[in-house]
């Protein structure tokens, strides 16, 4: 089988049909779907029947070891999802009920409406992350997705120059935080001490470059805090330009695959106090 994807935006993000991805076995299969991660960066796989388990299977065969600890402590012991490799993006709680506005899970789970890349204040950070689709609301709560290779494509060139060899601090108790939400434990500071990263990845897959920021990008090492601070606004408004921006409306069964080296995303508003919603995500480590 020749595995082909139609192109949903004029720079990257493209749709996989007449496939069932728990049906792919051999290794020529994945490494398909890797030459289309490399190309597109966000698959969009419609109509997949995923149970959690068979999520994280699919996942380690694409990709290796996944992510499992991130935000654990902050929804435990009221885990709604049994699988360990699974990360509820859901507004309903382990009764599934909608959570109620000022729960404290809600309230850690609006981050995710800041442009971000997984687990960019993990080290090693994220590779790949793939969202199923079990109830969708009837309207908002779309995912956003910016192309950051042809964001940095797009920088002037000075630009370019002068952060090739910075890094930033990554720490989703700063992203948090820049919202309002601060109840962290020290359990939980001490679960997330934070990441360095470059500014300017490569990517193996394409050879191309990217910007590598994030709302968890704290600030410029080597920098004086408000300069750096300064410096990753200015690449957060050139990097999510509306050109650079594909925005996917979601279906029950829709089957999302990033790729977090090259992409940042966010999540849209809904009504969450009437409309459920419930995504179910796995993040591979970049190891």
């Amino acid at each position: 089988m020749s595995l082909e994807a139609r192109q949903l935006h004029p720079f990257f993000a493209g749709e996989l049909t007449g496939v069932d991805l728990r049906a792919l076995r051999t290794e020529q299969e994945r490494a398909e779907i890797r030459a289309l991660m490399d190309r597109y960066a966000v698959l969009v796989v419609r109509e997949q029947q995923f149970s959690d388990e068979e999520q994280a299977a699919f996942a380690r065969g694409l990709d290796g070891e996944l992510v499992t600890k991130v935000g654990r402590s902050v929804i435990a012991p009221a885990a709604r999802l049994k699988e360990p490799g699974l990360t509820d993006i859901s507004n309903l709680d382990e009764n599934n009920a909608i959570l109620e506005r000022d729960d404290r899970r809600r309230m850690y789970s609006l981050g995710n409406r800041l442009w971000h890349s997984d687990s960019s204040f993990q080290q090693p950070p994220a590779r790949y992350s793939m969202l199923s689709a079990k109830e969708v609301p009837t309207s908002g709560g779309e995912s956003e997705y910016a192309d950051m290779r042809a964001a940095y494509d797009a920088l002037p060139a000075a630009l370019r120059e002068q952060i090739a060899d910075l890094r930033a601090f990554h720490s989703i108790i700063y992203s948090r935080s820049t919202i309002g939400f601060t109840e962290f434990s020290d359990a939980e500071r001490a679960q997330f001490p934070g990441a360095e990263q470059p500014l300017v990845r490569v990517h193996p897959g394409s050879g191309r470059k990217s910007v590598y920021i994030a709302s968890h990008a704290s600030h410029i090492v080597g920098w004086p805090v408000p300069d750096g601070r300064l410096l990753l606004r200015e690449l957060m408004t050139l990097a999510t330009l509306p050109q650079f921006v594909y925005r996917h409306t979601w279906r029950v069964g829709d089957f999302v695959i990033w790729d977090n080296r090259c992409t940042m995303h966010r999540g849209l508003p809904f009504d969450e106090t009437t409309q459920r919603r419930d995504l179910r995500r796995v993040t591979t480590i970049d190891a």
